[in-house]
């Protein structure tokens, strides 16, 4: 069980439940909450005064953080005011083998679709870039979370640029995998004010869940179509 303390909030103090404690951040501007495996550690964070004393507060995002320069769990993440919530995740049953990737909204829009033969990268980055192609037009601040640290690494670490500038090679000169997904990645980004945040993998988040039944659920439907770009890669590489 998990204990979940905001300190500045709609409603501050401690919530059991992440969707309860989220209701008191998202939107609020100069949020500050976390996660803790006991109540001792939640009201110790409580009755920190850098926390709740607003003048103590050196990150807010009146003054917004570089774009795609993010990378933390949600759980003491400071959203920005009106964001866009959105969750991905993606694999293959495998890797490679039949695949599938899920986009869930906190709106409740959702996208999936699938390959019948794919890895599980391929589908983690898909699952982005269905999501920042509904979002295209987006001009509020876009929180992206993603269980995949290939995904977020590789923008908020700046590897995928890097890649493209070396040709897509990596610094050991061998292939950097995915291009034709990640070349589409990198051309939604410009124009979004977006953060790429990492979250754990089965650890509890409804959204985060709802993602990977949808993209397993995918995974093995009948009659998926190919993914002509691993395809390619495979017979490139024979």
């Amino acid at each position: 069980m998990k204990f979940y303390a905001v300190a500045r909030g709609r409603k501050t103090g401690i919530f059991t439940s992440w969707p309860d404690a989220q209701c008191q951040v998202k939107g609020f501007a100069g949020a500050r909450f976390k996660s803790f495996k006991t109540k001792q550690e939640a009201l110790a964070f409580l009755e920190d005064p850098s926390y709740t004393n607003p003048a103590s507060l050196t990150k807010n995002f009146d003054s917004p953080p570089k774009k795609n320069k993010t990378g933390q769990e949600p759980a003491d993440y400071e959203y920005p005011e009106n964001a866009v919530m959105v969750y991905t995740d993606g694999g293959a049953i495998g890797n490679p083998g039949p695949g599938g990737y899920g986009v869930v909204f906190e709106t409740g829009e959702t996208f999936s679709g699938g390959f019948n033969l794919t890895t599980n990268n391929r589908m983690e980055l898909l699952a982005v870039i269905v999501a920042l192609e509904a979002l295209k037009e987006e001009t509020l601040p876009i929180c992206l979370h993603s269980d995949s640290r290939y995904v977020v690494n590789g923008i908020t670490k700046n590897w995928a640029k890097a890649w493209k500038r070396k040709g897509w090679k990596k610094a050991d000169g061998s292939p950097a995998m995915n291009p034709d997904l990640w070349e589409r990645l990198l051309d939604l980004l410009p124009g979004l004010d977006i953060r790429f945040i990492w979250v754990k993998g089965h650890a509890g988040n409804p959204l985060n869940e709802a993602c990977d039944h949808l993209a397993n659920s995918t995974a093995r439907m009948p009659g998926l179509p190919d993914d002509t770009g691993y395809l390619k890669s495979r017979k490139d590489s024979a």
